[in-house]
Formats: C-alpha cells, sequence, structure tokens
C-alpha cells in the first residue's frame, strides 16, 4: 500500500510540473512527434474519440474526474452543467482558460478522483485516468463512480491503447504497470499507466451494476467506454 501512496502522489506533482506542456501531447509537438503518417494517424483518432463523445447522451449536472487541462471540456460543457475536478490547481487554471476562450464556463475544483461524491450528477466522464488506475482498485473506482451518477446517469470515458507513437519519443514503456516519464527540462517522475483491456473494463462496469456498457476502439490509440446506472 505504501508504494501505491508513493506513486499516487508523485503523479500529482507530475501532472502539476506538467500542466504547461500537456497540451503537446495532444498536438504532437516536439518529442510527441512521431512523423508526418503516425501524426495523420494520432489525429484521425483524436477526432474519432472527440466525434464519439460529443454523441454521448449526457446532460444536466456533469462531472469531469481527474479534468487536467481541460482537452474535453468544452465538448462536455455544450452539453450540461459542467464541474470539473483535478488534484492539481496548476492544469485547472489552463483548462479554465481553454473553456473561456470557446465562449463556455464550468465550476473547478481542486479535488482528488478518489473522494466521495459531491451530491449526485446526470453524467460523469473521466478522460485518460482509468488508466492510472491500480489493478486491485479497478472495482472501487466504478463502485464509486456508480455512487456519483444519479438512477438514469450516464458514465463516459476515453483512455488509452498501447502503441509505441502514443507517447514522447524519449519514453519507453510502462514496466510491471509503472512508466517514468521525462518533462522537457528532464526531470521524471513515475507513473502508473495500465492499458485495460476493453472486455476488462465491461466486466469492472458490470460488476459495478452498471448496464448499457458499450466499450470499444478507435483505430490504434484509444478506447471509448460507457454505460448506464440503472
Amino acid at each position: 500500500m505504501q508504494g501505491n501512496q508513493t506513486i499516487d502522489s508523485e503523479m500529482v506533482r507530475y501532472y502539476s510540473a506538467r500542466a504547461g506542456e500537456y497540451d503537446d501531447w495532444y498536438l504532437r509537438r516536439g518529442r510527441y512527434s512521431h512523423g508526418p503518417a503516425e501524426d495523420e494517424a494520432w489525429r484521425s483518432d483524436l477526432d474519432a474519440a472527440a466525434d464519439w463523445l460529443g454523441r454521448q447522451p449526457l446532460h444536466g449536472r456533469i462531472v469531469e474526474l481527474a479534468a487536467g487541462t481541460g482537452w474535453w471540456s468544452p465538448i462536455l460543457a455544450r452539453m450540461g452543467d459542467l464541474t470539473l475536478l483535478d488534484a492539481a490547481p496548476e492544469p485547472l487554471e489552463i483548462a479554465r482558460d481553454r473553456l473561456a476562450a470557446a465562449g463556455r464556463a464550468a465550476e473547478l475544483k481542486v479535488r482528488d478522483a478518489w473522494a466521495e461524491p459531491i451530491g449526485t450528477a446526470d453524467g460523469l466522464f473521466a478522460g485518460f485516468w482509468i488508466s492510472h488506475i491500480n489493478r486491485s482498485r479497478l472495482d472501487e473506482f466504478f463502485a464509486l463512480a456508480f455512487r456519483w451518477l444519479a438512477p438514469g446517469g450516464r458514465l463516459a470515458s476515453i483512455d488509452s491503447r498501447p502503441d509505441s507513437a502514443s507517447s514522447a519519443q524519449d519514453h519507453r514503456p510502462p514496466e510491471e504497470d509503472v512508466q517514468v516519464r521525462r518533462l522537457h527540462d528532464g526531470s521524471t517522475f513515475r507513473v502508473r499507466k495500465i492499458f485495460y483491456e476493453p472486455a476488462e473494463l465491461a466486466d469492472a462496469m458490470a460488476r459495478a451494476g452498471f448496464t448499457d456498457i458499450r466499450v470499444e476502439v478507435t483505430q490504434r490509440f484509444f478506447v471509448l467506454g460507457s454505460a448506464r446506472r440503472p
């Protein structure tokens, strides 16, 4: 348990320090570029994921867990009354600016994704968070997601598939579910990274009590999950 807590706190420090360069990953800039063909494949999958999210039946009060710099937040803010939660304040400030540039607003709170729900939500979204969850806590997370949602509420998630062109050029694949990440200044951090198979996610959602479970993948890079609380 002590080792898991150490990794968890290190991940918060990592995303605080990475906030200003996080979008380089989405935009394939610098170390995250893998050449024209690979970058175009990434952009195609990113567009497919955004289109998928925009078609989800999310409405009412929507909570985004581990929201980071809010890449997906403008889409969610068009769909309902959005609240962004993240354990690190630095990426939330970037998310606030992103929403403002899109003509949208949301409530932003510095709050750990594992904290108990604040009231209930009609929609819950997690982008690239589930892959940071220890295997022993996967069921715990989906039970928490179930508690967040009002009856009939919807869960949606976007996360990573294993692909050598997904991360930075100088990042090696995870070993024993832990990956060493390097920032532009050369500092390194350990991050838990687990590429859950679609069937693993679907089974965990079902064990938590969700129905209407659908887990699909884009061509290469992302796994997309949705479910409903009965």
